[in-house]
């Protein structure tokens, strides 16, 4: 299972805005993984494609343009500067004073928690409060220990902000987990399909992201390889088994590797699209779901349904992929 990671969003504004000292911070400041190049609060880890040890560097607030981030992974993966990576408020592109600081969420490789599953397990409760430890070890490292450019160590004046996240704590309400269950389904996308983008004939919707998952429960490294533009078939929203059930996100019929791009937002979006606009199709229709499927006329009339209401069904010929 994939690792989960509990985010949290911080600025860099003037002041010493040092949290508490986490119970846990000593275990996790010398915590190492034997593929990650050095301890995991560092700057140093696997480069997810290559696996080679690289070193990431932190600039709260650097003079950039905004505007000049590549949304391309293929051509930057955009996280050189942790700062950046995820920064989801950019001062400069707001009249000036109304951001004091631009605004980052911490959802970088150094706060994946892969010491045990979120679910599935008599200990999961145990762990997601471990997770939501490390990360709050992570924010006081930055804040005290973390090496800086200039020689010093930590940035006090890193505050966290629990009212972006509506949080008493200050942390992200739930933890991200990446992996969920997942039902078995009447069609499993296989990577060979996301790989060569096959096209399904029950399509009800479209995606588009490398195959990414983050290390495992397990002890696995870091898996990112290129897809291909890809379709979400309805047959992998039917169970074999359960006729009253639609998953409506990450949790439709893949494998571990295909979950890998299926999981992201506006994948899952786009399957509760499909999965919502499945059922009052039924409702209306007064059949089930895997009849739908599995009869060529109601399948032509629910697409065209999805069609109407503006949901894209193929991807046209993309040359490059």
């Amino acid at each position: 299972m994939q690792a989960v990671s509990v985010c949290f969003a911080i600025d860099h504004v003037d002041g010493d805005h040092t949290i508490d000292k986490p119970a846990s911070y000593d275990f996790w400041r010398d915590f190492e993984l034997p593929f990650w190049g050095g301890k995991l609060l560092g700057w140093r880890s696997p480069n997810p494609r290559t696996l080679e040890i690289g070193e990431r560097g932190f600039t709260p607030n650097p003079d950039d343009d905004p505007l000049l981030v590549r949304a391309d992974q293929r051509r930057n993966p955009g996280d050189g500067n942790l700062w950046t990576f995820r920064r989801i408020a950019a001062r400069s592109l707001f009249t000036p004073g109304a951001y004091a600081s631009d605004i980052c969420l911490v959802n970088w490789p150094m706060i994946d928690y892969v010491l045990g599953p979120a679910f599935d397990v008599p200990d999961a409760a145990e762990h997601v409060a471990a997770a939501r430890e490390l990360s709050r070890s992570v924010l006081y490292w930055l804040q005290t220990e973390a090496p800086r450019p200039d020689g010093g160590t930590g940035w006090p004046g890193l505050r966290l902000r629990g009212d972006v996240t509506g949080s008493a704590d200050g942390l992200a309400q739930a933890p991200y987990i990446r992996e969920s269950r997942r039902i078995l389904a009447e069609h499993t996308v296989i990577e060979q399909d996301v790989v060569k983008g096959a096209r399904y004939g029950d399509a009800v919707g479209i995606g588009m992201y490398r195959i990414d998952l983050h290390p495992s429960t397990g002890g696995d490294n870091y898996i990112d390889v290129p897809s291909s533009p890809f379709e979400i078939p309805l047959g992998a929203l039917i169970p074999r088994r359960v006729d009253n059930l639609l998953p409506a996100g990450k949790n439709l019929g893949t494998t571990h590797i295909t979950n890998g791009c299926y999981r992201l937002h506006p994948v899952e979006w786009n399957i509760g699209e499909a999965a919502g606009a499945l059922a009052a199709f039924c409702l209306d229709r007064s059949v089930p779901p895997r009849a739908v499927r599995n009869d060529s006329d109601l399948l032509a009339c629910f697409q065209d349904r999805l069609e109407a209401q503006g949901i894209e069904l193929h991807w046209p010929e993309i040359s490059g992929y």
